[in-house]
């Protein structure tokens, strides 16, 4: 028990954002179908409102819990602001047009009943690890 205490003390970070990770990736995964499924938006538009709940979503997740960047006070909060939304801005870019790349590369079945989801999983794996580097490296990064 002690051991896998070590190894998550060790890989705090990682498994956190492993986790917020995937808790904003369902949180785009739910909204992306809600907004395509039972609101009838055409495909790109519902993908665009759904990363945009799932960039807010991220903020607050990774600030907090994943990165431990508990201040609130404006200088850093906006640097950080600034630098995760630039971030997600990129990494959405990525996203929005890997999902119709995707789809005209003929990954374009439906999946659970909703248009382009197979593509929207796929898509949102790229999205992840992407998102991970940038908010390492860029936005929450330590000062030595």
């Amino acid at each position: 028990m002690q051991k896998l205490k070590d190894l998550f003390i060790k890989y705090r970070e990682l498994i956190s954002y492993l986790f917020f990770g995937g808790l904003t990736t369902v949180v785009s995964w739910v909204t992306y179908a809600l907004f395509v499924g039972p609101l009838g938006l055409p495909v790109v538009p519902g993908n665009i409102l759904s990363w945009v709940c799932a960039v807010c979503f991220a903020f607050v997740t990774n600030k907090l819990w994943v990165f431990d960047s508990k201040s609130w006070a404006w200088p850093l909060w906006g640097r950080e602001a600034l630098a995760f939304f630039g971030g997600r801005i990129f990494s959405g870019l990525v996203e929005m047009g890997g999902l119709p790349l995707l789809m005209w590369i003929s990954l374009d079945q439906p999946l659970l009943g909703v248009e382009g989801f197979a593509a929207k999983v796929v898509v949102s794996i790229v999205v992840i690890i992407l998102n991970y580097i940038i908010s390492k490296l860029l936005v929450f990064r330590k000062k030595s």
